[in-house]
């Protein structure tokens, strides 16, 4: 198990965001979790990356340590979990390859094995290697998006938390990036993602799960999920 979350349970204010929940991503899986518009998603990746406190009881282990012993930058640094959050968070003041290159500053390893990756993210995404001198708020959606992934690749590429990634995009680039997603996947990159498109989250990923106001409600096969009655009817429009 490369991932396993027990009991979580997130406050704001003292009013609970998350339930007490649980979940397990294996290595090299797609897992998606899906939900309304403030059902936790967000925050249950901001739990995982440490960028916000869970309250007492909470587990969360990641290849057998315990996440809430590490700070935000190592678990990116140390752990090779990187995250893309929603609304991307770009610089947008800095070319796309200042953007990269902020990317890889907390890195240890030689400026060899950073060039190689800065080489890969412009591999699976050309465009971003037209543009590598263009700043970051002059891009489109699909391009900032497509940035976005590229930066959290060069982060690191263990594990990557992938925050409504469909966003603002129209079907074309939208496709354009999943494949891409899908490829990384394939390179050896296990993916969490969590998604309002429930029908595109379960359609790229093997497995989900569906939270209702910081509740897990549902788990399964992404398959047998599309079909089932209570998530067709709230999330699928049928």
């Amino acid at each position: 198990m490369l991932l396993s979350i027990e009991n979580l349970a997130v406050s704001y204010d003292h009013i609970l965001a998350l339930h007490g929940i649980s979940f397990e991503v294996d290595e090299g899986e797609i897992v998606c979790i899906i939900g309304a518009n403030g059902a936790g998603k967000s925050t249950t990746l901001r739990a995982i990356s440490g960028l916000i406190p869970t309250r007492p009881g909470s587990k969360m282990t990641y290849m057998g340590q315990d996440l809430t012993h590490f700070a935000a930058d190592k678990i990116v640094s140390q752990l090779g979990i990187s995250h893309v959050p929603e609304g991307r968070r770009l610089f947008g003041n800095l070319t796309v390859m200042e953007n990269l290159k902020l990317a890889a500053y907390a890195r240890k390893d030689s400026a060899t094995h950073i060039e190689r990756d800065f080489e890969r993210v412009f591999s699976i995404f050309p465009r971003l290697k037209e543009r590598m001198h263009q700043n970051a708020e002059t891009l489109s959606g699909g391009e900032q998006q497509m940035l976005a992934v590229g930066r959290a690749l060069v982060s690191a590429r263990k594990m990557m938390l992938l925050d409504e990634p469909s966003m603002g995009l129209a079907p074309l680039l939208m496709g354009q990036v999943f494949e891409a997603l899908r490829g990384i996947n394939k390179e050896g990159t296990t993916i969490l993602l969590v998604e309002q498109n429930a029908r595109m989250a379960l359609k790229f990923a093997s497995r989900g799960y569906v939270l209702e106001t910081g509740n897990m409600v549902l788990e399964g096969k992404s398959e047998d999920l599309l079909v089932n009655p209570e998530v067709k009817k709230a999330y699928l429009g049928g």
